[in-house]
């Protein structure tokens, strides 16, 4: 069929393009299916048609607010350092020394007489800072290290929501200042009012600035809410006052691209790219499989020649790798908004 409208008849549509089934395309039918979803996932990521810019809209619950609100646990990060505080040479007698601290408040106190490891309590005691030795070693090197362990527990607000796995991008989230209720006091409506009552005998240019000096103003005094999404977590975080500035039973409205459903909307199937794109897919794979046997004579005297066929795949791949960042990809301001 010229024109698939499922995956199987692109399959097939692949396959009778390899010359299938005057010859046999030694592919199995779970790397077709593969090679199927590889180029679908591709056209999504890269072809202005794959994507389709929509807005989609979220009513926060009590739930929501609750779990934004409430702090979580995140990755503890201890570090450790060792410091050698004091080398010197044993006198015979009780030593003292200064550690900054004192050394029953650091974590770990290894002392060495003589590159031999002392026992605390058998073989010395510490107070404070001062070294005691049971048998004061005279004339021997005294080393002596102190060990810190600093952990730091660090804790993340969960302020973010779940978007449908279909997202591929969020380009912003709408304001949540109410600019449509327009009543008697508002200054847009006095505008209106007062000033735009004959639009054939009256500039619309005062009225135009008048906007967008407020649209500045309210970009600059109230601002837009930073967000943040990856599109391999499906979490959109948005980093504001959850408590205040929005209510429950509102809703967010974000404006996103999410990557075209081809079971619902068929039409993909039969986009001429994506045909091609497949069709070298499989073409790779028919090659990677017949490379392994290369040299091989079959019946009648024919010669398997799988990288010559894997060659010629990947010139055909690279060539329409570079023609679709170059013709068919989105523009990166469209994806930023």
């Amino acid at each position: 069929m010229a024109n698939p409208a499922t995956r199987e008849q692109l399959k097939q549509y692949a396959l009778r393009t390899l010359g299938k089934p005057v010859i046999e395309i030694n592919v199995d039918d779970d790397q077709a299916e593969d090679r199927i979803d590889e180029a679908l996932q591709f056209f999504a990521q890269y072809h202005y048609d794959g994507v389709e810019r929509t807005y989609l809209k979220y009513k926060v619950t009590q739930a929501d607010v609750d779990r934004i609100t409430t702090d979580v646990e995140a990755q503890s990060h201890s570090k450790t350092a060792s410091k050698v505080v004091n080398n010197f040479t044993g006198d015979g007698s009780t030593t003292a020394f200064t550690l900054g601290t004192a050394a029953d408040d650091v974590n770990a106190l290894t002392v060495k007489v003589d590159g031999t490891e002392m026992s605390r309590g058998a073989d010395f005691s510490v107070s404070g800072t001062t070294l005691t030795f049971a048998t004061a070693p005279a004339g021997l090197p005294i080393e002596v290290t102190i060990q810190n362990t600093v952990t730091t527990p660090w804790k993340e607000a969960p302020n973010y929501i779940i978007c449908p796995e279909h997202v591929l991008a969020v380009t912003r989230v709408f304001p949540l200042s109410n600019r449509g209720n327009q009543n008697l006091f508002d200054i847009r409506y006095q505008l209106r009012l007062n000033d735009l009552y004959d639009f054939s005998s009256t500039s619309i240019i005062h009225y135009d600035m008048v906007l967008r000096h407020l649209d500045f103003l309210d970009h600059i005094l109230i601002g837009e809410k930073p967000t943040r999404f990856n599109q391999y977590n499906n979490r959109l975080y948005i980093d504001m006052d959850w408590k205040n500035d929005i209510s429950v039973g509102e809703y967010l409205v974000i404006e996103c691209f999410r990557k075209l459903d081809p079971t619902t909307f068929t039409d993909v199937y039969n986009d001429i790219y994506l045909k091609r794109y497949t069709t070298a897919l499989i073409k790779k794979q028919w090659g990677a499989n017949l490379s392994k046997f290369n040299g091989v004579a079959m019946l009648g005297g024919v010669t398997l020649n799988g990288q010559q066929i894997f060659s010629e795949a990947l010139q055909d791949i690279q060539k329409l790798e570079e023609e679709i960042r170059g013709t068919y990809e989105t523009p990166v301001s469209y994806m930023i908004g």
